[in-house]
């Protein structure tokens, strides 16, 4: 699974970073989410997906 970030959509309201610290991390500076990893950990997939279905912008994309 592959995921990336839509930054004209990102609101940088930290909650992929909550949910999913591992994938997820935060630029302080643009105040928006980034991306840790290539591809995400199969250990770490279900939390991807939930934190894609949480994000309000559905500014999160993911690529099986």
């Amino acid at each position: 699974m592959k995921v990336s970030i839509d930054y004209d959509l990102c609101m940088g309201d930290r909650n992929c970073n909550k949910v999913c610290p591992e994938v997820f991390g935060y630029d302080e500076d643009k105040m928006q989410a980034r991306i840790l990893v290539g591809t995400v950990p199969a250990s770490s997939e279900a939390k991807v997906r939930q934190a894609a279905e949480e994000c309000a912008p559905q500014a999160i994309v993911i690529t099986d």
